[in-house]
């Protein structure tokens, strides 16, 4: 079945049959993903053509090496190499006299600066020392990362100019940066990444993957910081317009942050230096980000950290009677805590405290299954 795939097809893989440890299994048959504590005996192969589906078929670990073979030769290559992404070790984030580590799943908490958020907007517009507290408060919590933001993008947002966004940021990463506190800065435009850098942030996480702004792509490589793709259906000022919707959702979604992915090694940005976010809520109907999470894994196959934002998201209130943003902790948490499982790497929270404990619980029980005897 598998020579019979379209040697001009699109591949994808996706870890699946997971388990709790290698341990008392035949030696090969479980493979790792990354560095962190999750194993798995299976790959579901799928394979895409002209906006299809032309193949799935799921091959046990100690399968994969000679179904990968039986490809046509250019997806045999691309099935070894999602494979190798998936196992590879996902090196830290040297963040000055910070590193953050990704053996073990991370938080980064959500700092807006704005007055019209879809959560918590006003709760810190309008006094820096109050919202530099609220970042250190989450940093004592347990957050490896403080995303500080000054611009709304939930959908319909009005656009900010650069010069409000960057008085709204700034002063605020200027005390936390102070402090020593981690902090990414969460915008797309160009100034404001130049500005928050030179205030102590040290990574940049662009919800449009560094598309949106012509000169985004070269401030992140003259600042040789890290940077978070996310995927948005649209790079222009309302990142939700998808009027066009998704094919397969996992797929297309997959396909845009491969080739950010490229675009930023091409312009001289390490792997190592590169996380990616699948944009969860961002022009995705709820049936679109039920298949993300599901699918969640796939992006293992891009060989960098995974970066998961749910956090109050509208897709919980759906499916919870519409409970509003304030009222969806349960479900952060849930969504949090499944998104780790999967294999993501960090996590962007509202709740700390709670969602370090919930990650804390995942660790415990990850250590106890390797550690079974």
């Amino acid at each position: 079945m598998l020579s019979q795939i379209p040697a001009d097809a699109r591949l994808y893989l996706r870890p699946t049959w997971f388990v709790p440890s290698p341990i008392g299994l035949p030696d090969g048959s479980a493979a790792r993903m990354g560095n962190g504590l999750i194993w798995f005996q299976g790959y579901e192969l799928t394979a895409r053509k002209d906006g299809r589906r032309v193949a799935r078929v799921t091959v046990p670990v100690t399968e994969f090496a000679d179904a990968a073979a039986g490809l046509p030769d250019p997806l045999a290559e691309r099935a070894q190499r999602l494979a190798a992404n998936i196992s590879a070790q996902r090196p830290p984030l040297l963040l000055g006299e910070r590193t953050i580590r990704f053996d073990a799943p991370q938080v980064m908490a959500i700092l807006n600066i704005t007055p019209d958020s879809f959560s918590d907007g006003g709760e810190h517009m309008d006094d820096p020392q109050a919202a530099a507290d609220a970042g250190f408060s989450m940093a004592a919590a347990g957050a490896a990362l403080i995303d500080v933001g000054g611009e709304s993008t939930r959908p319909k947002a009005p656009r900010l100019w650069e010069g409000d966004e960057i008085a709204r940021v700034v002063p605020v990463i200027e005390k936390l940066a102070a402090a020593g506190v981690s902090i990414s800065i969460d915008t797309r435009k160009a100034a404001v990444m130049e500005a928050a850098l030179a205030a102590g942030a040290a990574v940049v996480n662009d919800v449009s993957a560094l598309l949106h702004d012509p000169r985004a792509m070269e401030v992140v490589v003259a600042a040789g910081c890290p940077v978070i793709l996310m995927h948005a259906p649209s790079a222009g000022d309302d990142p939700h317009e998808n009027p066009g919707g998704y094919g397969d959702v996992v797929a297309d979604v997959f396909d845009m942050l491969e080739a950010r992915v490229e675009a930023c090694l091409a312009a001289g940005i390490a792997r190592e230096k590169i996380m990616v976010d699948p944009g969860l809520g961002f022009g995705k109907s709820l049936g679109d980000n039920l298949a993300l999470v599901n699918g969640l894994a796939v992006f293992q196959g891009l060989g960098v950290p995974l970066l998961f934002a749910g956090s109050r998201k509208r897709l919980i209130g759906a499916l919870s009677n519409e409970a509003p943003a304030a009222e969806r902790l349960g479900g952060s948490v849930g969504l949090a805590f499944r998104a780790v499982e999967l294999g993501a790497q960090m996590v962007r929270v509202h709740d700390v405290k709670e969602s370090v404990q919930a990650l804390h619980l995942w660790r415990g029980l990850a250590d106890a299954g390797l550690s079974a005897v």
